[in-house]
């Protein structure tokens, strides 16, 4: 279960998120000022950081440059302001998404997940295989260069289209990995996609048609029944 530090000065909408989250299985704490939210991120260690603009006490700027000096918690900056250079002093101090009031909870709830999976994702990443000193990864006989996007399959080149070999690039870097079908539309599409999940499915199977000896008993993508798929190689 994920948890969540909200921090919010207004306490209606402070309330309306705590019980949004709780709604979606989060973990939550909230606070309503710069300085307790300095304390609760140290004591709590959330999973993501929902943090209005304009807080007492210490503002949400200064908040965010001091937590991202001490943690990589995903932070998501609030704010009733729509100003460009707001958004550009949140995000350049490292704050990862910026959503502006008024927003739809349903839109909140999106971005919250789309931040927490990319943080699952990154970190998953770190036991992908690395790149050859030539810029290739080999799994057998498919190699993948992703400098020059392309895939060889038995020395021979594999014509895929752009959105297959970004769908098989992000597989391959987190081999071994289930990956939801949310987590590849959110990678390889953008989670604003308007897309459903079946384009995932789409593009799966037109890669298994090219990559696997009997796309009917597929043994490089697997499907990970109730979850999505899995690269084994």
């Amino acid at each position: 279960m994920s948890t969540v530090l909200v921090v919010e000065d207004d306490p209606v909408l402070r309330e309306t998120l705590v019980y949004n989250l709780k709604g979606h299985q989060f973990t939550v704490e909230a606070v309503s000022d710069g300085l307790a939210a300095l304390e609760a991120a140290r004591r709590f260690r959330p999973d993501l950081i929902l943090l209005d603009l304009m807080l007492p006490r210490l503002d949400g700027v200064e908040v965010c440059r001091i937590l991202r000096q001490e943690m990589s918690v995903p932070i998501l900056m609030l704010t009733a302001r729509d100003d460009e250079i707001d958004r550009v002093i949140g995000l350049e101090i490292g704050a990862d998404d910026y959503i502006t009031k008024p927003f739809s909870m349903r839109e909140l709830m999106a971005r919250v997940k789309a931040n927490l999976r990319r943080e699952r994702l990154r970190s998953e990443a770190a036991a992908a295989p690395e790149p050859a000193a030539s810029g290739v990864i080999q799994l057998g006989n498919l190699a993948l260069d992703l400098a020059r996007r392309e895939v060889r399959l038995d020395g021979k080149p594999l014509l895929l289209t752009p959105k297959e070999f970004e769908l098989l690039s992000f597989l391959v870097q987190h081999r071994g990995h289930a990956l939801t079908r949310m987590d590849l539309l959110d990678q390889v599409w953008g989670w604003e996609y308007p897309g459903g999940t079946r384009t995932v499915d789409v593009h799966m199977h037109g890669l298994r048609e090219k990559i696997e000896v009997d796309p009917t008993h597929p043994v490089r993508i697997v499907t990970v029944r109730g979850a999505g798929y899995r690269f084994e190689g």
